[in-house]
């Protein structure tokens, strides 16, 4: 019988995906040397059943015992709700790795949806691997049947999670239950596996917000406050709904999963228990390191770019700012294209078409490379326009004033203070992506221009400063850099210290700079007065525009100059 094209794709499909959720009977595992009555043997185990209340049947547990005996190695099945095998797995004399069973059930709450049934050979009860292999893929439970020296099944243990516990000090995460026999076990699984997701999703709602706002663990690794309360604050500016802080400094990175297997498992236990889908870290990770978290605890990474990047997204309103956001977006996420199935590639006809083709991975990339290239033209085209502008103004002979300063500083309150102005300002991090100028009058030479630019931060990401290169050379025909500093900041230093590298980086250190210690109103007067003289700089509070005249008497001080 001949299948047609479309019919060997639906077939193909349905295929995967019951691949995918392990809806087809397979053998996971070493299963070279075993003979063939032993893989037939491994094979029958399919045909076993298990009620919903059983964890495992009495036949179940005799019968992966006597094979692991015969074997000399773990033996272990993977049972769905319904009570049906999906998956058969051997292993060595003291392990049992476990194959990718595919991705996490839907809804808040909820478990994996299997549960793993194991043998043990030397009587040792369930190890680490068990327990982290339950909390980081979600397992509903994990039993160990210890194996007798007849092949015959003897004592078993399992082990689930309970709501409440995170793993984070000496309480344990799991609760353990033991019996001597099988038949003596009394749990009944439907009914405890209900009410644990019942419990769950109980404590997610109760800590939820915004509903329909993303929930994010928020992963601090960088040491000191100052680095814990910049990535809150970017995380609040992105609109995702904090689930919970998790400080994680003081440990080395891990260089394949970014942290350690303990960490791992109490950052998938926190996830659970306060519904979150999301992990964001104050560095950045390498393309595989966020694969293989994402793998390991089936949360989405972001890193700190990635956030950077996402916020900058939301906020560009100009042409010239959304390209310069889609360039740096793109340059991000080449290297960490990934192919989703390598087996998957583009057929042509013709002469130079045959063959397997393009994989989507390389279709993907070229792709890629084509739009940078293509707004990387834009972006300049757009830059020689303000370049032009830039020259109109300086035959014109208005002298130039820039605003710069970290991000929430209050520049862009400065200048509607100064101009009169409605530029949108709010307490957040980067609400001002788009460089504004307006005209301002000095009380003795007359009009300048000021400019408004975006905020800068500790660490720029590079592929950021090079798509806001083309905006940042606004700065680079200045008279004067308006340095506007947060004066109630805690961390003000360290912030200052990083505009001043950023200026560094960009060539731009050499021009003139008065300090603008913004924010008076929020500082006591003595503290004011002692960081006017230690910086040198003007007190203000561009709020209740105080101090404004001073400012400009000083400013226009510095271009007379």
């Amino acid at each position: 019988m001949f299948i047609r094209g479309r019919e060997l794709a639906i077939l193909f499909c349905y295929k995967k995906q019951r691949r995918e959720y392990g809806l087809i009977h397979q053998i996971e595992g070493n299963t070279l040397g075993i003979k063939q009555s032993q893989r037939s043997a491994l094979e029958r185990t399919f045909r076993r059943r298990v009620t919903p209340q059983q964890v495992v049947s009495p036949e179940l547990a005799r019968h992966i015992s006597s094979i692991s005996r015969e074997l000399g190695r773990q033996v272990g099945v993977l049972l769905s709700r319904d009570g049906l095998i999906r998956c058969v797995i051997l292993g060595d004399a003291t392990r049992l790795e476990l194959p990718d069973i595919g991705r996490l059930r839907g809804g808040t709450g909820r478990f994996r949806g299997l549960r793993l049934v194991h043998t043990h050979l030397r009587g040792e009860p369930l190890t680490q691997d068990d327990l982290n292999d339950l909390a980081l893929l979600r397992l509903d439970l994990v039993a160990m049947i210890q194996v007798q020296q007849d092949g015959s099944s003897g004592k078993i243990q399992l082990a689930h999670i309970i709501p409440g516990a995170d793993g984070d000090g000496d309480s344990e995460p799991f609760r353990r239950i033991e019996a001597r026999d099988v038949h003596l076990l009394n749990f009944d699984f439907e009914a405890e596996i209900h009410a644990l997701e019942s419990e769950f999703s109980r404590l997610r709602e109760k800590g939820a917000g915004d509903t329909q706002k993303e929930r994010a663990l928020v992963l601090s690794i960088t040491p000191g406050d100052t680095a814990r309360s910049e990535i809150v604050e970017l995380v609040r500016a992105a609109g995702v709904e904090i689930a919970e802080v998790m400080e994680l400094s003081g440990g080395k990175i891990h260089p394949r999963t970014v942290v350690g297997q303990g960490r791992l498992q109490r950052i998938a236990l926190t996830a659970m228990r306060r519904g979150a889908d999301v992990a964001i870290f104050d560095i950045d990770l390498k393309p595989a390191q966020a694969r293989a978290f994402e793998d390991m605890t089936g949360l989405k990474a972001i890193d700190r770019t990635q956030l950077i990047l996402d916020i900058f997204a939301q906020r560009a309103r100009s042409r010239d700012g959304k390209l310069q956001v889609e360039l740096a977006q793109l340059k991000y996420s080449l290297p960490r294209l990934t192919e989703e199935d390598a087996g998957l590639s583009r057929l042509t006809g013709g002469i130079g078409g045959r063959g397997p083709g393009e994989t989507v991975l390389e279709i993907g990339r070229r792709r890629t490379r084509d739009r940078i290239r293509s707004l990387e033209k834009e972006i300049e085209k757009l830059s020689r326009q303000r370049s032009v502008r830039r020259q109109r103004r300086i035959r014109q002979g208005l002298p130039v004033l820039s605003i710069i300063g970290y991000t929430n500083a209050g520049k862009s309150t400065l200048l509607n203070a100064l101009t009169e102005s409605r530029i949108d300002t709010a307490a957040q991090m980067f609400v001002t992506l788009d460089p504004t100028s307006r005209r301002l009058r000095f009380p003795q030479q007359g009009d300048v221009i000021i400019t408004d630019t975006v905020g800068f931060i500790r660490d720029l990401p590079q592929d950021l400063v090079a798509a806001f290169r083309a905006t940042l050379e606004e700065l680079s025909d200045a008279d004067l850099l308006l340095h506007v500093i947060d004066a109630s900041d805690p961390h003000l230093e360290t912030k200052m210290e990083a505009v001043t590298r950023v200026l560094r980086d960009l060539d731009l250190a050499s021009i003139p700079r008065l300090t603008v210690l913004n924010k008076a109103d929020m500082v006591d007067e003595a503290v004011m007065e002692a960081l006017t003289r230690r910086y040198e700089g003007v007190a203000v509070s561009a709020l209740q525009r105080r101090g404004l005249e001073r400012l400009l008497d000083a400013a226009e001080s510095l271009i007379g100059r």
